[in-house]
């Protein structure tokens, strides 16, 4: 299998799970509407922080993989995106081994500011005349590496992976067992 092909495949791959990952969000947010917060809490329980973890730990290495295999320039704004999402990978799992439910306190902070420069850098991809005068102009953040299904770029799943994150984090409970 050639590069290119290798890297449509990824990009194929990736671009699936962001759509699960979005589809797992929504469904989510209306089981807690329709069933109500206490029942949207059990029904993950203490398993919604291995599955935030998951989460990050999958885009961690999915831009990883981007910028060391395929050697993808991360531009600005991808770097800010990268600075709230690695530090969740480990902040996250060391909350999940030691049960702990401040780490949504650390780890919520970081998924909206991650989600907010998601939005952002998607729109300028989507608007370009919204980029300003602090990007790369050799490396802009309007640039599409990425174009799968006509809409999700890697901001667009980096924002999905926020998204989730999120709406995981705002379930996490203790199991009562615990």
């Amino acid at each position: 299998m050639s590069d290119v092909q290798t890297l449509s495949a990824y990009n194929k791959v990736l671009a699936l799970l962001t759509l699960v990952a979005l589809v797992g969000a929504v469904v989510l947010i209306v089981y807690r509407l329709v069933k109500g917060p206490e029942s949207a809490r059990d029904l993950l329980g203490s398993g919604a922080i291995w599955l935030a973890w998951a989460v990050a730990a999958v885009a961690t290495a999915g831009s990883l993989i981007y910028s060391e295999y395929f050697h993808f320039v991360p531009c600005r704004l991808c770097w800010f995106q990268r600075i709230f999402m690695y530090p969740m990978s480990l902040v996250l799992l060391v909350g999940a081994i030691r049960k702990e439910m401040v780490v949504k306190y650390y780890a919520l902070p970081l998924s909206l500011l991650g989600l907010a420069t998601s939005i952002y850098h998607y729109l300028v991809q989507v608007f370009p005349s919204l980029e300003g005068s602090g990007c790369d102009p050799t490396n802009p953040c309007s640039a599409r590496y990425v174009e799968e299904f006509g809409f999700i770029s890697i901001p667009f799943m980096a924002g999905v992976g926020f998204t989730l994150i999120t709406v995981l984090l705002l379930f996490y409970v203790k199991a009562k067992e615990e």
